[in-house]
Formats: structure tokens, C-alpha cells, sequence
């Protein structure tokens, strides 16, 4: 039991159960370690059932009840066959604890069950323990400062509370296809210039969201590019760097496209429609739009160059009759202030010109793209009736000749008849080959198809392969690591050797036990085919002295004395040998009372009744309680 006891500790320890060195076998765990390792176990084999279990007792003898009961509803759930309840957990017996430990170890996954093989390095163990912590802390809910009782300072401390704010960072990183010398002047700016991770953020308090911030969008940006590329990539027969080619080209000639329709001046002229820009081109018409008015960008027609060159002439004279000589200020200022007003006026009356003018274009520019329509209109119309006319005068003309006409029409009509006949028989012998052609050519499409689609669906499955094989190569190469870094921390002197020894010496004694045992049963058997002849002879040996005696008795008075004394021989004899059985059995029954005793004291019986008694005192002083508080309320 020694070695089953070590292999199940070892098992426990793997799947996060905290067993101390001192405890080396079965028979020394607590009720709290049981409880432990039971719902770790189920937890690692079913985790939609272990997450609603505790891994502890709780204080109130009726929630440990509940708590027991709950847990062997899950084993069973689990699969368990054997008899199972509340009292397995609370009042331990080292035998169904024994039973039930080994059945979960047989149930725990592959990966578990392999991981157990295994020695646990530091590693390994501080990477748990930081697990379990984590989950232990995101099992409990949050509560606000407020509302937390002083049983959860332990949880949730109350420090320091902040927002958190997300900060691009600059990464190391060197692309590919880089010379030497770009490549050492990358490096040697990543390395003097470039601050590290920890500096870059303005908060200290930011530096692990916007490091997460980074890693999330990395992995999004990873996952659409896989995605993408299973979904299209792989359909359009190009390379991964001939795809993303591709798509930058078509990204500049989009942006391009924008930048040249931005360019453009706006579509609400007179003879155009208004047509509606992207976000992109309103944006860059904005920019346009908000520069000065001589802008490159900004084209003129013929109206506006023809208003400009009017205002100027205009204003020309206007500005030689400024008069000027030697005149006080203050008339230079009033000659000034009346000429200001005066082409302000005249730059009013302009601008109310070109707003007229503006308002008659447009007018005009409704009234002709309608009369447009009417004209195309009228001309289809006038084409129409041309074609009637003509068709009405050529009728009008072979009037006069109605019967000869009639006589050609049917000549031509039965002529167009036969062509038309010879045209369609022709016609049949040319479509039967096409028609052929045509199924042959969309079977073999057909066959291509779904030859292409098989190839696409084995190529998505060896991509799948691949990437499944490189995730198991990756976790062997730790593995492996890990059991070398394992294997130069082990002790030196335990050699394989030494275990080789070991596991042949149990096996030695094993089928020694076993020759042992055959012998035994053979001299067994022997025995009881011995006695079974014996008492066969002895049966028949006394059935023919009887007969003698019995023959001789009816002459002889001495010989019916021997008679009857050979009959109480025979009978106490017989006593004799029952007796002598009747005290083996009583032996067989000695021993197993005495195993029973064993097992009895090994279940700690007495124990387990003084930890009862005090669970019902506990129970009747919580009933107590509650009743009490029951009648106060």
C-alpha cells in the first residue's frame, strides 16, 4: 500500500493539491485534505461540475453536511460506482478513501495522468501556485469599498483605485529585407535612443493596460490575417507576400482614387447633377475649400474670368480719380472715405449681379436640360412616324398591282420559309457537336471544381495539421526543458539501475508468493482427496466388520458384546472428526473476527463516533441558536 499510497500523493500534488511532506500515506489525510483533493480532481475531470464545489469545509456542522452530501452527488456523477456519502468525507475510512482516490486518478485526462508521471520542477510549481492564486482571486466577486465586511481585507485591499489609461508604445522590432547598415543603425537606435516599455507611458499606473492594449490588437491583427487568408488567400493561388502586395496596390490606387476626386472641383454647376462624395473626399474638399481663393485647385470658367476682367476695367477709372497734390489730411481722408464707398457699392451691385446672374443660369440650365428631354422625345416620335410613313407608302405603291405583288409576297414568304427550314436543319447539325462540347466542357468545369475544392479542403486540413503539430512540438521542446533542467537537478547516485533492481526484487517476490500460494492449494487438494479416501475406507471397512460381527453376534454372547462395542467406537469416532472440524471452523472464524477487529480499528471507529458525538452536540447548538434568534425576531 506503501507505493499505491506515494503514486496517488504524487497524482494529488499534480493536480494542485496542497499535501504536505510530512503526510506519506492514505491513512494520515484529514477530512479538509480529502475534501481537497476530491474536488481538485473533479474540477481538472469535469470543470462545469468542479466549479460549483468548495475545496473546503465550511465551519457550520449543518453546511459541512450539505457540503458532504453535494460531493457525492458529483462523484457519482463522475462515474463512481461504489457507496458513497457524506460520511465518506467527514468520518474518513482509509479503504473508501483509498478506492475513491485511485478511481479519480484513473479518470483525470491524459495530459494529467502523463504530467503526473513526471517530476514537478520549481517552475512548474510556482507557475501553479501563481495559477491558483489568480483563480482564487477571480472566483471572488468585487465589491466596493463601502459594502466589503472586514473577512474580505484579505481579498480585496482597499489601495489605490485609478483608471487606467491606454498609451502607444514603440516595440523593437527590425523588418525583414533591411541592409547592414539600415539594420545597425535600427539596432543602434533601439538601443540608445528608444526607451524602454516602462518609460514610454506618461503613468506608471498605464504601463501593463497599454502593454495588454498592444498584445490584444498583435493577436486580432494575427487572427484576421489567418482568417482572411483561409477564407480568400488560399482561393486566389498566390503566396502569402504576393497577397498582401496586392492588397497594398489596391489600397494606394483607392486612396489615390479619393485624392483625385478630392481634387476635383464640387458637382453643383449648372449642367451637372450633385453627386456625393465619401467621407474621405468631403474632408479633403474641406481643406481645399478652406485656402485662398487664387488656389491651384480652384478652376474658374469663363463667367467669372469675364466678371473679374469687367470689375477690373470698371474700377480703373475709379481709382485715377483719386485726385492727387499737395492737400490737407483731412481731405485726402474724406476723398479717400468716398471713394471706399463708392466701390463698395460697386462691389455690392456686382455681387448682387453675379447672385442674379447666378439664379438666371440655373434657371436657364433647368429650362434647357428640359427642353433636351422634350427635343430626344420628339425625335423618337418623329423617328416613329417616319418609319410608319415609310412603311404606309410602300403599301400605297403596290396597290395599283395587288395581285402581282400578292403572287411575289407569297414567292418571297415560302422562299424565307425554305431558308428558314434549311437554315434550322443546318442549324441542328451544327448545335449536336456544340451541345456535346458544351456538357463535356461543364462536366470537366464541374470535375475541376470540386477536384479544387477537395485540394482546398486538404490544404486547410494540413494547415490545421501543422499548426496543431507545431503547438504539441512546442510544448515537447518545453517539456523537454524542463526534464533536462529537471534531470541535472536530480541526485546522481539514484541511478535507473537501482529502480530496475528495486521493480525486479517486488516482481521476484511476487511469483514467489505465487508458487507459494499454488503449492499450498496443491497440498491442499491433496489433503482433502486423502481424507475423502480415508473416510471412504473407513466407511467400507466398518460396514463389512459390521456385517461379520453382526453374523457372528446372533451365535455368541462375547461376540454381541464386541459388536456393540464397535458401534461406539464407530460413533465416537465419528463425534471425533466432527468435533475436529467443527474446531476449524471455529479457527476460520477466529481469524476473520480478528481481520475484522484490524479493519474495524483501522477505520477508527471510536474515533469517528467521538468526532459524531460532537457533531450532534454542534448541530443542537446551532438549532438552539436559531431557534432563539427565530423567537427574537
Amino acid at each position: 500500500m506503501e507505493e499505491v499510497d506515494s503514486i496517488l500523493i504524487h497524482a494529488l500534488k499534480q493536480v494542485g493539491t496542497e499535501v504536505s511532506e510530512e503526510i506519506d500515506s492514505v491513512k494520515a489525510f484529514s477530512s479538509e485534505l480529502i475534501v481537497e483533493a476530491v474536488v481538485k480532481c473533479i474540477q481538472v475531470i469535469n470543470p462545469g461540475l468542479g466549479s460549483a464545489l468548495p475545496t473546503s469545509l465550511p465551519p457550520g456542522m449543518s453546511a459541512r453536511f450539505r457540503v458532504g452530501m453535494s460531493l457525492a452527488q458529483a462523484c457519482q456523477d463522475v462515474g463512481y460506482k461504489g457507496e458513497i456519502g457524506y460520511q465518506t468525507f467527514l468520518y474518513s475510512n482509509e479503504s473508501e478513501i483509498r478506492y475513491l482516490l485511485m478511481f479519480l486518478v484513473e479518470k483525470l485526462p491524459r495530459e494529467h495522468a502523463e504530467s503526473s508521471d513526471q517530476p514537478a520542477g520549481k517552475l512548474l510549481v510556482l507557475q501553479k501556485t501563481i495559477a491558483a492564486a489568480i483563480r482564487a482571486q477571480l472566483s471572488v466577486p468585487w465589491l466596493p469599498t463601502n459594502c466589503r465586511l472586514p473577512l474580505d481585507g484579505e481579498t480585496q485591499s482597499p489601495g489605490g483605485e485609478h483608471s487606467f489609461h491606454v498609451q502607444p508604445l514603440s516595440l523593437p522590432h527590425c523588418p525583414k529585407g533591411l541592409g547592414e547598415k539600415q539594420l545597425k543603425e535600427m539596432k543602434h537606435y533601439q538601443r540608445t535612443v528608444l526607451p524602454p516599455v516602462t518609460a514610454q507611458p506618461s503613468q506608471n499606473a498605464s504601463v501593463v493596460a497599454s502593454i495588454l492594449e498592444q498584445h490584444a490588437a498583435e493577436l486580432s491583427a494575427a487572427q484576421e490575417w489567418e482568417n482572411e487568408w483561409n477564407s480568400q488567400g488560399l482561393l486566389s493561388h498566390l503566396t502569402p507576400q504576393e497577397y498582401r502586395n496586392r492588397k497594398v496596390t489596391r489600397l494606394r490606387r483607392r486612396i489615390e482614387e479619393h485624392l483625385r476626386c478630392a481634387a476635383l472641383p464640387p458637382a453643383d454647376s449648372a449642367f451637372g447633377p450633385q453627386s456625393s462624395s465619401s467621407d474621405l473626399s468631403e474632408l479633403l474638399q474641406t481643406f481645399r475649400c478652406s485656402g485662398p481663393s487664387d488656389s491651384v485647385m480652384a478652376k474658374g470658367t469663363h463667367f467669372t474670368h469675364t466678371q473679374k476682367f469687367t470689375f477690373t476695367r470698371d474700377t480703373a477709372p475709379v481709382t485715377s480719380t483719386i485726385p492727387i497734390g499737395h492737400k490737407s489730411e483731412s481731405d485726402a481722408q474724406l476723398q479717400q472715405q468716398e471713394a471706399l464707398e463708392s466701390l463698395t457699392q460697386q462691389v455690392e451691385q456686382l455681387s448682387s449681379d453675379v447672385d442674379q446672374l447666378t439664379a438666371d443660369m440655373k434657371q436657364m440650365s433647368v429650362t434647357y436640360t428640359q427642353v433636351l428631354d422634350e427635343l430626344k422625345q420628339r425625335e423618337l416620335k418623329n423617328s416613329e412616324k417616319q418609319e410608319r410613313m415609310q412603311v404606309k407608302k410602300k403599301t400605297v405603291d403596290l396597290i395599283p398591282d395587288a395581285d402581282g405583288n400578292l403572287l411575289q409576297l407569297q414567292d418571297v414568304v415560302e422562299a424565307s420559309v425554305k431558308r428558314v427550314v434549311h437554315l434550322a436543319a443546318q442549324w441542328e447539325k451544327h448545335r449536336a457537336p456544340l451541345v456535346e462540347e458544351h456538357r463535356r466542357l461543364k462536366a470537366l468545369c464541374s470535375n475541376q471544381d470540386l477536384e479544387s475544392s477537395r485540394k482546398l479542403s486538404e490544404i486547410k486540413s494540413l494547415h490545421d495539421k501543422i499548426r496543431v503539430s507545431t503547438e504539441e512540438m512546442k510544448k515537447k521542446e518545453e517539456m523537454h526543458k524542463q526534464l533536462v533542467s529537471e534531470l541535472e537537478n536530480l541526485p546522481q547516485d539514484a541511478s535507473r539501475s537501482a529502480y530496475t533492481q528495486r521493480i525486479l526484487e517486488i516482481v521476484s517476490n511476487i511469483k514467489k508468493q505465487k508458487e507459494e500460494i499454488t503449492k499450498i492449494l496443491s497440498d491442499t487438494k491433496d489433503l482433502q482427496k486423502e481424507i475423502n479416501s480415508l473416510t471412504g475406507k473407513l466407511d467400507r471397512t466398518f460396514a463389512v466388520t459390521d456385517e461379520m460381527v453382526f453374523k457372528d453376534a446372533k451365535k455368541d454372547e462375547s461376540v454381541r458384546k464386541s459388536y456393540k462395542y464397535l458401534a461406539a467406537l464407530h460413533e465416537n469416532c465419528s463425534q471425533l472428526i466432527q468435533t475436529i472440524e467443527d474446531t476449524g471452523t471455529i479457527l476460520r472464524e477466529i481469524r476473520d473476527l480478528e481481520e475484522q477487529i484490524e479493519s474495524e480499528n483501522g477505520n477508527k471507529t471510536v474515533a469517528n463516533l467521538e468526532r459524531i458525538l460532537e457533531d450532534y452536540k454542534a448541530i443542537r447548538q446551532e438549532n438552539s441558536a436559531l431557534a432563539a434568534k427565530v423567537r427574537d425576531g
